[in-house]
């Protein structure tokens, strides 16, 4: 069950990335998007856990890198880049908030925003600063192209991260009480 709510998050973030994107070009060939995948990875996070969640993220990201040519050199970095959201936000929601453990939907709203933010917000400041390392010392880029599209990807993913955050606010607080009543989510209230 839970590879396959996985492998269904990572579907998701694939066609987000892949087909819900609206990119930015950048000179010398290469782009930026403004896309809502990100928002997978965080709801696989606060759903099934850090680990599934990054790996859905990171998988679903991943191919949707290797299939574009304009982003197939950079796969390895979205594979670590997206692995670490879901980790970063697994160990906020479920290991600090212990979100699962609550029936408070006011205290899961807020450690689910929180949680969120901590991961996307890794990945504000994480994203473009590895880029700019990536592409210059990896993939060899001259440091002028490299600062502009570090600059650029910056904005973008400042922007991705505020409307995924928004998104998975929305979405896993209107879905966990229907994935609770069908008990395809558990719940262990804590003993007052």
């Amino acid at each position: 069950m839970r590879l396959a709510q996985t492998a269904l998050l990572a579907a998701l973030s694939f066609v987000a990335f892949t087909f819900l994107q609206i990119r930015i070009p950048v000179p010398g060939g290469d782009a930026t998007s403004l896309h809502i995948g990100n928002a997978f990875c965080v709801l696989g996070a606060l759903l099934l856990g850090g680990w599934y969640g990054g790996i859905a993220g990171a998988v679903g990201m991943t191919i949707a890198d290797l299939i574009d040519p304009v982003y197939i050199t950079v796969a390895p970095k979205t594979f670590v880049l997206k692995l670490c959201i879901g980790l970063i936000t697994g160990l906020v929601a479920h290991r600090i908030a212990r979100i699962n453990d609550s029936t408070d939907k006011k205290y899961v709203f807020r450690w689910s925003v929180i949680a969120s933010v901590a991961g996307l917000g890794f990945n504000v400041i994480a994203d473009p600063l590895v880029g700019y390392f990536y592409k210059q010392y990896v993939l060899g880029q001259p440091q002028q192209m490299a600062d502009a599209l570090a600059k650029m990807s910056a904005v973008a993913t400042f922007v991705n991260a505020v409307a995924s955050v928004a998104l998975v606010a929305v979405v896993y607080n209107a879905l966990r009480p229907a994935l609770i009543r069908m008990q395809i989510l558990k719940v262990k209230p804590q003993e007052t």
